[in-house]
């Protein structure tokens, strides 16, 4: 199915997780600063608070729930109708078009992981966030910055804060990105 032939007819829509063992693995949160600074690029921004939206409720549900879309596309400021000119409906279809989703019988299959962004859509990025990217890939974790990382994160988490914002918080703090995203993922599992 083509990305635009997914057009929702009924007034909700089941959302599943999408499970893929090697992109779970290795993949960033669809919150993670990884995926706000270069899946932005390529999702688009109403696109992009959809699928954070959908990933969301399935923290609060893992086996997958019933979305109203009318309510949900209010929530995110977007317009919603059953027809293809609705932005709702066409950030659904950039998720699906992007391999972020895809149609499942009555719903969709959602991604809360992301892989790495694919050469063919960075080399369409501008040069800088190239060049950001180039040096986010090399910045490998070494085992002093894993460690320090999980200890922040540990820290931070023994004292309330927020699981999905520990990244950002590491990141603050000059763990390497790729030190804080599993320091995140470690403690938050």
């Amino acid at each position: 199915m083509a990305a635009s032939d997914f057009i929702p007819t009924d007034p909700t829509l089941m959302i599943v997780p999408w499970h893929d063992p090697v992109v779970d693995g290795l993949g960033h949160d669809v919150r993670s600063t990884y995926v706000e600074q270069f899946w932005l690029a390529v999702l688009g921004p109403s696109a992009l608070w959809a699928l954070r939206r959908l990933a969301g409720g399935l923290d609060r549900y893992p086996l997958g729930y019933e979305l109203d879309l009318d309510e949900t596309a209010h929530e995110l400021g977007l317009s919603y109708s059953s027809a293809t000119s609705s932005t709702f409906v066409r950030a659904l279809q950039r998720c699906v078009m992007f391999g972020v989703a895809q149609p499942i019988d009555g719903g969709l299959a959602v991604r809360r992981r992301l892989p790495p962004v694919a050469a063919r859509h960075l080399a369409r990025m501008p040069e800088t966030l190239q060049l950001q990217h180039r040096s986010w890939a090399v910045r490998r974790a070494d085992h002093d910055d894993l460690t320090r990382g999980v200890a922040l994160a540990r820290a931070m988490m023994a004292v309330g804060d927020d699981p999905q914002v520990l990244e950002r918080q590491l990141l603050a703090v000059g763990v390497s990105p790729a030190a804080a995203s599993e320091a995140a993922v470690q403690v938050s599992a």
